[in-house]
């Protein structure tokens, strides 16, 4: 008897630059409801990701382990080349700043790998609906922050018009999240030019991280993160709910 293709199964992209962890969160998923596609990242990622050819999913899992340089490049990667896919970051532990270009990149689920343990197929089946999966507290100063910047957006109005050739040239690296080095080697300026012209720009911005540059531009060009509507969802402890958040209407 032929079998019929189950259209409720969801499609999840485990990429990760270790064997054993894509084995374990390939057990941590072990359920008919998933279709699990891993895929191993290779330790030449940051050299090679303008090349890194990913498969069709609806949700991706990213395990930020041994690539946290490149991890928000990874997220543009991904938003690139599925722009309706939906992301999941596994790390150890989340800084604020950290967080805050997470979600800004296009996460919608952040987990350490402890939490992922029994919080990772929830976390799938709500972000793949169009929900968010993050720390209470992470996601309430996220929305705090880009309300600041965009109050802070009026006084710093004329940046752009006081940024030089060679900033401007600088910045566009930033914002393709680039680091030091990448920038030097692009624009052929040496490493202590580089870090001069970011802490100019980060000055003219009224910024102190490379993050909050990259929020702010994004409210700057009219872009800002969209939010959906809040829908209640039961879950055992406040540390790791982040409403959650649900797609208006569902």
């Amino acid at each position: 008897m032929k079998k019929t293709l189950n259209t409720n199964t969801l499609e999840v992209c485990l990429l990760s630059s270790h064997p054993l962890a894509l084995s374990e969160l390939q057990r941590v998923l072990k359920n008919p409801a998933f279709k699990i596609i891993p895929q191993r990242l290779e330790s030449t990622l940051q050299s090679e990701l303008h090349q890194l050819k990913l498969p069709r999913a609806t949700v991706f899992v990213v395990d930020t382990h041994d690539i946290r340089p490149v991890a928000s490049r990874l997220l543009l990667t991904i938003r690139d080349q599925y722009p309706a896919a939906r992301i999941i970051v596994i790390c150890d532990k989340f800084e604020t700043s950290e967080s805050y270009s997470f979600l800004h990149m296009g996460a919608r689920g952040l987990l350490t790998f402890d939490e992922a343990q029994s919080q990772l197929a929830p976390a799938l089946s709500l972000v793949s609906k169009g929900g968010l999966w993050v720390p209470r507290a992470v996601l309430s100063g996220f929305v705090e922050f880009i309300l600041r910047g965009t109050q802070n957006l009026h006084l710093k109005a004329d940046s752009l018009t006081n940024i030089t050739a060679r900033q401007q040239e600088v910045l566009d690296s930033l914002l393709q999240q680039l680091s030091n080095k990448e920038v030097g080697s692009k624009l052929n300026i040496s490493l202590r030019t580089v870090k001069f012209h970011v802490s100019n720009i980060l000055n003219k911005f009224g910024v102190r991280r490379r993050s909050d540059l990259i929020v702010l531009c994004s409210q700057q060009s009219g872009v800002t993160p969209s939010f959906p509507s809040v829908r209640a969802a039961k879950h055992d402890g406040s540390k790791t709910i982040s409403g959650p958040l649900a797609r208006s209407g569902n």
